[in-house]
């Protein structure tokens, strides 16, 4: 017989019943890295941006050509880092059974981690070699291919059959394969025979970019369908032929949209054509799907999922206003003056934040949401970081298109005004830029504070108990007969 004078916390915890309200799985350390990984790359974010308005800021110790890498590689870990968190969670979810090896998923981790603040610390100490997007040394992109083969491997095999699959099932495969034979393209540039042409050299980059990029919203957007099932109770998105048409639009789009890039290249005129037609019709396709979605969702389950179902809703909003500013990018008459402005930066933004990071945000808040600490104590703060983030937002991509037309206009001008001359012009903007982009931290660190500290106090919280059950145990106050 048991005896005790004690909680019933921790009597739940003495008879050996677990907590799984507040259980950390590797799933969610992948997400929880990532939200970690977005608080810091966007302090180097503004970080870069005071530096337009003051170059000689911490130039000593973080100049910009520092900064920027350390900005963009960090926020796009952690769009793979929630990708892939997301992908583990609602794999699980829809198989109704673990992962098919948690020690190659604990290890993925390890290699994952490992691998990011080597490149981190390496961008700090001025030690480069890469391009783009991974400005690091060749030699740490090994791991991630190792980590990336791993995850693959346990993805295959914890899904089994692939007959009646979802169309979100089917995009997190071709997703993990796409980026594998992406990123890994995207280092051949290491051999001279591809280095050593130019014209060759920048359309491999742009395209192997381009089809990552494609890669990783294929599985953002599985999840998401799957996300907008589980809010709605109803499967009938993820087998509507709707569907279907998204994932092969999707899958033709990340072979071949990426050719807007290479508009001005002197290279082949099919692929610039076939690109041209397919631009951006991905998002469009997702965009109806979440609209069609969003009004068979009885106004009970709105309420109940209210966090993710917001999130939803504003990526839509940001779909739209990205659509329309992509497919000018891509008419090439208008291309000519936006490639390389910072049109190009108000787009990637527009993606990267106003959708990838806000359908991200979405799944956390469904992934974490089940915490020894309620979600309702922080709604507030989180609902505040939420208007002032996509307020902030706009402003800032507002900002970034008229400093975007303003440089278009110098660089298809005569040629008589100094580059400086021109920058000093857009110093206003520049401000703006700044000031919103301060707004926009203060917002997200308002919705990521609760996420991440919810999961950090349950810990504390759970080691804490298992301690004091202990130390009972030891002083006799439980007794068992």
């Amino acid at each position: 017989m048991l005896q005790a004078s004690q909680t019933p916390e921790l009597l739940h915890l003495t008879m050996m019943e677990p907590l799984t309200n507040n259980k950390l799985t590797t799933s969610k350390l992948f997400i929880l890295t990532g939200l970690i990984l977005l608080a810091i790359g966007m302090l180097f974010g503004l970080t870069g941006s005071l530096q337009y308005l003051a170059p000689n800021f911490l130039k000593q110790y973080l100049s910009f050509e520092k900064v920027r890498p350390l900005h963009v590689s960090s926020v796009v870990f952690w769009i793979i880092f929630a990708a892939i968190s997301s992908v583990l969670t609602y794999l699980k979810q829809y198989t109704g059974k673990n992962i098919f090896s948690p020690l190659l998923l604990k290890v993925q981790f390890a290699i994952f981690i490992i691998s990011v603040l080597a490149i981190l610390m390496s961008y700090c100490l001025g030690i480069f070699g890469g391009r783009e997007y991974w400005e690091f040394h060749p030699l740490l992109a090994l791991p991630i291919v190792i980590g990336w083969i791993l995850f693959i491997f346990n993805f295959i095999k914890s899904v089994g059959s692939l007959n009646n699959l979802p169309v979100y099932v089917w995009m997190w495969l071709t997703g993990l394969f796409f980026f594998l034979f992406t990123f890994m393209e995207s280092y051949l540039w290491i051999f001279p025979y591809f280095r050593n042409n130019i014209v060759n050299d920048m359309t491999l980059q742009w395209k192997s970019y381009g089809s990552m990029v494609g890669s990783w919203n294929m599985l953002i957007y599985g999840s998401s369908i799957f996300l907008m099932e589980k809010i709605s109770g109803s499967k009938k998105y993820s087998h509507a032929p709707i569907a279907f048409i998204l994932y092969f639009t999707g899958l033709f789009n990340l072979m071949f949209n990426w050719g807007h890039h290479i508009y001005t290249l002197p290279t082949h005129s099919f692929v610039k054509y076939i690109s041209y037609a397919v631009s951006m019709t991905e998002l469009f396709i997702l965009g109806r799907i979440i609209w069609q979605w969003k009004s068979s969702v009885s106004e009970a389950r709105k309420l109940y999922h209210h966090t993710a179902y917001r999130f939803l809703m504003a990526a839509d909003i940001w779909i739209f206003l990205t659509l329309i500013l992509a497919i000018a990018m891509s008419i090439p008459a208008i291309n000519v003056y936006t490639h390389g402005t910072h049109i190009t930066v108000a787009h990637t933004m527009g993606a990267t934040i106003g959708i990838n990071s806000f359908l991200l945000l979405a799944i956390a808040f469904d992934i974490l949401k089940d915490s020894c600490v309620p979600m309702t104590k922080s709604i507030k703060w989180v609902n505040r970081g939420f208007y002032t983030t996509n307020v902030s937002l706009l402003i800032f991509w507002i900002s970034l298109i008229i400093a975007g037309v303003l440089k278009a206009r110098w660089q298809m001008g005569d040629g008589k005004m100094a580059f400086g001359t021109m920058m000093l012009q857009l110093r206003p903007y520049f401000i703006v830029f700044f000031v919103s982009g301060m707004s926009l931290i203060t917002g997200f660190y308002f919705i990521l504070f609760p996420l991440i500290k919810n999961q950090v106090v349950c810990q504390f919280k759970k080691k804490f108990l298992k301690q004091a059950v202990a130390e009972d145990i030891n002083s006799g106050i439980f007794a068992i007969d």
